[in-house]
């Protein structure tokens, strides 16, 4: 029951802060019954275990999407630099990390975390690493993800 209130919680402030409808009472009472709704099909559904309502991970989860949004403006900025250059200077390649991570959702989250990163993406997920694809020498920063994948790591074990 408790992550039942706890989704419901969640889709609550995810809906108002995405709509920015607070004084309107037929908008407010639409919201929360698909609010409602969508946490019934979710408990209907099975899905409320440790796997979809990862209690665990915050408010660490938190405090990485601030510092990923960061890293991601940071790659952005390099992208761009290549992309405006009137000769880039590309070097994209292949390349092996660890994956520090224990759990699915700790790998899964690395992964994205990689792939949401201007200039790279995660490939292949293997047992204790991942196979990611880099743009430029300086986005292929092996020492940089490996850091990442350890962030990951720390929030997986409810550290921050």
């Amino acid at each position: 029951m408790g992550r039942f209130i706890i989704l419901v919680l969640a889709l609550a402030a995810i809906w108002l802060a995405l709509s920015g409808y607070f004084d309107e009472p037929l908008l407010l009472t639409f919201g929360a019954a698909s609010v409602l709704f969508a946490a019934y099909l979710a408990h209907r559904a099975g899905v409320l275990d440790a796997e979809g309502v990862p209690l665990g991970i915050f408010p660490g989860i938190l405090v990485y999407m601030a510092w990923l949004t960061f890293e991601i403006g940071k790659a952005n900025l390099m992208v761009a630099r290549q992309a405006l250059a009137v000769e880039p200077k590309l070097s994209p390649r292949l390349f092996l990390v660890p994956n520090p991570p224990r759990s699915t959702l700790g790998k899964v989250i690395f992964a994205n975390s990689i792939t949401l990163t201007p200039g790279t993406v995660s490939i292949d997920l293997r047992e204790g690493e991942i196979l990611v694809h880099g743009l430029t020498d300086e986005l292929c920063d092996e020492a940089g993800i490996k850091a990442m994948g350890e962030r990951v790591a720390k929030i997986e074990r409810g550290q921050t």
